[in-house]
């Protein structure tokens, strides 16, 4: 290209113009860029510019969300590998999501699954149990599982209904994040049991833990594989356990884990 010249975006190749709109935001994509250019328009219909679909809404932004989402999975076309919904979800627009029919034509026949969604992010939204269940039976890949509440929004009691629907639904989860949970240390035993492949879990603010002493000990044990988890409060003591080295097993060789103060 000569100095000075303009780029004339309607003739990129198509590839090139997804790769580069798939950098952009869901919700711009929707309400913006598929606007622009017919031959953008084109393109955004393209099931493989919907694989991973993200909607983080971190103001008002005064639109349906829930109708935009809804139309992104349309045209994921059952190729959604990754999804991120912030502040809007629902348990309709959940189920909406897990039953979506994709490629299947037979709705009696078709199987209710997302076989290649492997990330899930709602974040800051009241989703009932029942929803997260349906995610775990719907979604029978998944590694990554990110629950976040506002602190604001924590109910004032003790509850390990998330921890059990996650871990007795997603027992391949590698990376679980539940921010102002209200789950207790039973719960989280049982996410150790039953996450075998866990490795990084995320449970800051989540005030009803108190890793007891069985508990903080079996986390620094090399049977349950975890690297790394957040607690709450955890400013006040840093524990780094080195474990023996294991032949072809990386996952095994450090448990790190904050705790709280030990006073």
């Amino acid at each position: 290209m000569k100095d000075g010249e303009c780029i004339n975006w309607t003739e990129l190749p198509s590839e090139l113009t997804s790769s580069i709109l798939r950098r952009l935001s869901s919700i711009d994509i929707l309400e913006n860029v598929q606007k622009v250019f017919t031959s953008w328009r084109h393109v955004c219909k393209d099931s493989e510019m919907w694989r991973k679909i993200d909607m983080r809404n971190l103001v008002d932004v005064g639109l349906n969300l829930e109708i935009m989402c809804r139309h992104a999975v349309d045209r994921s076309q059952g190729g959604l590998v990754e999804i991120d919904i912030w502040n809007f979800a629902t348990d309709s627009l959940l189920n909406y999501i897990a039953e979506r029919p994709g490629q299947y034509h037979n709705q009696k026949n078709r199987p209710l699954r997302l076989p290649l969604l492997e990330e899930l992010e709602f974040s800051y939204c009241p989703l009932s149990v029942e929803s997260l269940r349906l995610v775990g039976r719907s979604c029978p890949n998944l590694k990554t599982l990110k629950l976040n509440r506002l602190t604001l929004m924590r109910f004032p009691y003790e509850s390990d209904d998330d921890a059990l629907a996650s871990a007795e639904t997603m027992p391949k989860l590698s990376h679980l994040q539940l921010f102002a949970n209200n789950l207790t240390d039973p719960g989280l035993n049982v996410i150790l049991d039953n996450c075998p492949n866990l490795e990084h879990l995320d449970l800051r603010e989540c005030r009803s833990i108190k890793l007891s002493g069985d508990l903080r000990a079996s986390l620094s044990k090399d049977t349950k594989g975890v690297i790394s988890v957040w607690v709450p409060r955890m400013t006040h003591f840093f524990l780094t356990n080195r474990l023996p080295k294991l032949p072809n097993s990386s996952r095994f060789l450090r448990v790190s884990y904050i705790v709280r103060g030990l006073h």
